[in-house]
């Protein structure tokens, strides 16, 4: 499985820049302030404004983008949109060639990488024209470095554990209480539900991804990385989450490895919750809608187990994506303002609603929880019930680290197929890792 906290994603994978296109970023710190022209003959400032994702973001941006320009005559926004996997390579060429977008939508994998280029300009100072004092202060310095805020997050999701009760009822075992289970009550559950259904349900679809990965850590006091953008987690940690695979796996309380790497090549429609064959998987919360209507029946969100086991809670707000501004920008004021009424007015956010992940505005946020969809609303109400349970946020993942979701899905294949052990798979874990980091420094 590999969940899409930004939603409509094509897929999650996150793909290195080109190396050809890296290579000419040194061309672009050179020429960032000369920018692209993008006025026009009637005297309206033109901006463009680039994004990923379904047809139905498509549209609601587009539809948001004509409210921007109601009430501000003097500006046009041009959207420039495409899909996930083509989005980083026209975005890289385009920043290299000095002809960025003037307001851009970024994932925290190259926040970093385009903000330390010299590309993104400070949002911070932009404060005439662009309010950030009302952003969820959980995700509030989650676009920050070395003093600069090189993006402002469009809105958040929560990691969580999805159940099916219904699942729970026919093996006749109970929903765990999810303030207080622990990771040996998840690796017991599982266990009896495939054994009480003889295997036609499983207990959990596993914790198969790095994001899971992450909760874990923050529980054990660690993180996948610090401030300077190392490894900030130990090895010892990470065997024991992978031996938290082994044991479930070893009595049957997910699927076979072969059978997890079909449903995970098969995305959420394809997830255990999904066809009615497992009681509990890992998602983020926006979506929950999707998981429910591809089920067939309600869904509940759940902590992660854990969260009052070890040092601390280890579950996080992440932000769904990001607003940036590019450093070469003609008309950065007029981008700050646009980038002002996406994130502050809630004409915007009754279009978008939770496409771009909760708005990350509060005030905005709570004035459209009544027009949410049902699972919406309730994952707006998780949020609300587990925020001051979250700890922190985390820092802007270092260049490189976007190599960890193939890095991932290879290592632990090798551990569920038997190639390696749980220290095995944690050792090539953190080489390979590290590796991916060293060579995008």
């Amino acid at each position: 499985m590999r969940p899409l906290p930004g939603g409509a994603r094509s897929s999650h994978r996150n793909r290195p820049l080109l190396a050809t296109t890296a290579a000419a970023f040194a061309l672009v710190m050179a020429a960032t302030a000369c920018g692209g022209e993008s006025g026009s003959d009637d005297g309206v400032v033109e901006l463009r404004f680039s994004w990923w994702g379904s047809d139905d973001r498509h549209a609601n941006l587009q539809e948001a983008i004509g409210l921007f320009e109601e009430q501000n005559p003097d500006v046009r926004v041009v959207g420039d949109y495409t899909d996930w996997a083509t989005y980083w390579d026209r975005l890289a060429t385009g920043t290299a060639a000095n002809d960025a977008p003037d307001v851009i939508m970024q994932d925290e994998s190259y926040l970093r990488e385009y903000g330390q280029r010299g590309t993104l300009a400070d949002l911070g100072e932009f404060g005439d024209h662009l309010d950030l004092s009302g952003i969820d202060p959980n995700v509030a310095e989650n676009g920050v470095m070395e003093g600069q805020t090189f993006g402002v997050a469009t809105g958040v999701n929560v990691s969580a554990i999805l159940a099916d009760p219904q699942a729970f009822e026919e093996a006749g075992v109970e929903m765990p209480d999810d303030t207080s289970w622990t990771w040996d009550d998840y690796i017991e559950m599982s266990i009896r539900i495939s054994e009480a259904t003889d295997g036609e349900v499983v207990g959990t679809q596993g914790m198969t991804n790095e994001n899971a990965f992450h909760v874990y850590a923050r529980q054990n006091g660690e993180n996948l990385y610090d401030e300077e953008g190392n490894l900030a987690f130990s090895a010892e940690t990470l065997t024991s989450w992978f031996e938290i695979s082994e044991r479930i796996l070893a009595d049957g309380g997910q699927p076979s490895a072969s059978e997890g790497v079909e449903i995970a090549a098969g995305g959420p429609d394809q997830s255990v919750l999904a066809t009615n064959t497992g009681a509990t998987a890992y998602f983020w919360t926006n979506q929950l809608g999707a998981v429910t209507e591809a089920a067939g029946r309600d869904i509940e969100l759940l902590r992660f187990p854990g969260e009052t086991e070890l040092e601390r809670t280890g579950m996080y707000f992440k932000p769904a994506m990001y607003y940036s501004v590019s450093a070469g920008s003609d008309h950065p004021e007029e981008a700050a303002r646009f980038v002002d009424f996406m994130l502050n007015s809630t004409e915007a956010a009754e279009v978008i609603l939770s496409d771009l992940g909760l708005p990350a505005n509060l005030e905005v946020r709570e004035a459209i929880t009544d027009d949410l969809s049902p699972a919406d609303e309730r994952g707006a109400a998780f949020l609300a019930d587990v925020e001051d349970e979250v700890v922190d946020g985390n820092p802007p993942p270092p260049i490189g680290s976007g190599e960890i979701v193939s890095i991932n899905e290879r290592v632990y294949q090798e551990l569920v197929f038997g190639n390696l052990t749980a220290e095995q798979a944690a050792e090539q874990f953190i080489e390979d890792l590290e590796a991916a980091i060293d060579n995008g420094s």
